[in-house]
């Protein structure tokens, strides 16, 4: 429809953007300005029309009345195109809507967001409390007009192209089109109720305060897999709320549990009705701030278990593997039984041995496992060529942490950050430890967990590896025959390879090799086929390679590592030693 075109008894002033249909501004046989919605009618999926043909917003829109939302004025038909095409007149509200005004003012003042949100609530509270109860479903900052036709500013809610009587169930519901920032996790499924209208208008307010939709993430790298695109919003609505930092501002303070529990992620810790959201923005109920101790290391079945198996990645390791969920997992899944046993999170903890054994990868997988974010540090994070920069780095590792708890931070080579300070010469050095200590004490309770990794234990500060802090110490060691056999198995499994391949031979010829090793050895024997232009992978080709490469950790380096271990664990070196294990 271009500009003076008729629809009806309208005429066509300019086209609206709008995700549920054609909307114009349009102007009546009498020139007043009116909001005009054309629907293909053909187009409509199954639940969005009436058994008696009437389209499903028409329907609602001619029953509600109230002053937080756009007013019926007219209904009809067309036919353009050889097609009947409907259509639904609003009244004009002179004004804006909240998006355009925030992309002007970047940031709303708190009086200004909570009027706004009140006036929404009150017309969302309308919808809810009808005879047949409505749910919008689309509750953003470009659905809500604001009207400045009078002296109050009153926000109208527009467009009830999403929704739906409570009672009509999921399968009517299509959340195509919908701003998946202001949907409420369950949403995605297609579950809708009061709550999730409560939760976008809690978005909303976030939006307002802080100039960006709660839970944001990039989606453009997602591009067209809309799955992986929807898992991973609904991991990152798992997370804790972030604040952002704006100062000491008491009032926005007591915001921040109205936010926390609008945005909660079960339903059932959100607000019951609209009334209570209101009744909590006007201060005559309170509601007690999340506690960071609360937050949840567990694995949601959200996360559908996608490119998430955890310790189920990682080959062999079984003690090891016991160990850890005896000593952390399963008190970070079990807190309440934990606290009544006065145990509580750990702080950090070690993992050492030879080098190339997996200490990195064995952390991710944990990560996995707990379910809660990974973060990989190295040495060239922290540092700085400025006094107590590297103090400030470290600090700043932590605060962003906190902010996303649950977290695994990953500190590799920790003993170059956390150096003994009795050997050091440099105050800021010092500094830095003293630093990274302080940050340790504790940070469980914040739902951080901190592990390093580290080649040459002894040269920690040895404050650092006493109760409270990297308290629990796990030895990794070289791959034992069976680890060494299905390493050689899931590092060909996806190579063109001879079907005669003897993979306990394989593991026989690599005692002592460690899985960096095994890796670079089917790396090499892939290469030497490439080179001799041969067919694929074999037998001759791998014992080729193996020939060629040198385990990268000496017997030598294997024994003091042991010896390390037994000083750790209060053995001495004859007792009986751990079984060896290793990594897929």
């Amino acid at each position: 429809m271009e500009k003076g075109d008729s629809i009806g008894k309208y005429s066509v002033c300019n086209q609206i953007p709008s995700s549920t249909g054609e909307v114009f501004r349009v102007k009546n046989t009498d020139g007043i300005n009116c909001f005009l919605k054309l629907f293909k009618t053909d187009s409509f999926k199954k639940g969005q029309i009436f058994d008696n043909g009437e389209i499903l917003e028409i329907n609602l829109a001619k029953t509600l009345h109230h002053p937080n939302l756009c007013q019926f004025i007219d209904s009809g038909s067309i036919i353009r195109n050889g097609r009947r095409e409907e259509y639904i007149v609003y009244n004009y509200i002179s004004g804006e809507t909240i998006a355009q005004k925030l992309s002007r003012e970047k940031q709303f003042r708190i009086n200004e967001a909570k009027n706004i949100l009140s006036g929404v609530l009150n017309g969302v509270k309308f919808l809810h409390n009808c005879s047949r109860p409505i749910i919008h479903n689309d509750l953003t900052l470009q659905n809500i007009m604001l009207d400045l036709s009078k002296n109050v500013v009153i926000p109208k809610i527009v467009d009830l192209g999403h929704a739906r009587y409570l009672d009509q169930g999921r399968r009517v519901f299509d959340k195509e089109g919908l701003n998946p920032f202001y949907m409420a996790p369950e949403l995605f499924n297609g579950f809708y109720s009061v709550q999730t209208d409560l939760y976008s208008i809690g978005a909303m307010l976030y939006h307002l305060l802080f100039g960006l939709p709660p839970f944001f993430i990039d989606l453009s790298r997602y591009k067209d897999d809309r799955e992986a695109r929807e898992d991973a919003l609904i991991a990152e609505k798992n997370k804790q709320l972030k604040i952002p930092s704006t100062g000491s501002n008491e009032r926005l303070s007591e915001l921040i549990p109205i936010l926390q529990k609008a945005l909660s992620y079960n339903s059932g810790d959100r607000f019951k009705n609209a009334d209570e959201f209101i009744r909590a923005l006007d201060g005559e109920i309170q509601i007690m701030p999340e506690k960071q101790e609360n937050v949840s290391f567990g694995r949601h079945k959200s996360d559908k278990g996608k490119s998430q198996k955890g310790f189920a990645d990682i080959a062999g390791m079984k003690e090891l593997k016991e160990q850890l969920q005896s000593d952390v997992i399963d008190l970070l899944n079990n807190p309440n039984r934990a606290n009544e046993l006065g145990l509580s999170i750990p702080n950090g903890l070690l993992f050492y041995g030879p080098p190339g054994c997996g200490k990195t990868y064995f952390a991710e997988k944990f990560a996995e496992e707990i379910g809660c974010n990974y973060k990989y540090i190295k040495c060239s994070d922290v540092a700085s060529p400025y006094i107590h920069g590297g103090q400030e780095k470290i600090a700043a590792i932590f605060d962003d942490a906190r902010k996303n708890a649950p977290t695994v931070l990953f500190f590799d080579e920790i003993e170059a950050m956390i150096k003994d300070r009795s050997k050091q010469t440099s105050v800021s050095e010092a500094g830095e430890v003293n630093e990274f200590l302080t940050q340790l004490n504790n940070c469980g309770q914040d739902g951080v967990i901190v592990i390093g990794a580290t080649n040459k234990p002894t040269e920690i500060d040895e404050a650092a590896v006493r109760a409270g802090r990297l308290e629990y110490k796990y030895y990794i060691p070289q791959p034992d025959f069976e680890t060494r056999r299905e390493l050689f198995i899931i590092n060909l499994s996806k190579r063109k390879k001879d079907f005669g391949i003897d993979y306990n031979k394989l593991a026989e010829e690599t005692e002592n090799y460690v899985a960096a090793d095994i890796k670079l050895i089917v790396d090499s024997a892939a290469r030497l086929v490439f080179r001799n232009n041969k067919d694929c992978i074999t037998m001759a080709s791998l014992e080729e390679a193996i020939n060629n490469t040198k385990p990268s950790v000496s017997i030598d380096m294997i024994h003091k590592h042991e010896e390390i271990r037994d000083i750790f664990e209060g053995k001495k070196p004859e007792e009986q030693k751990r079984a060896r294990i290793g990594f897929k």
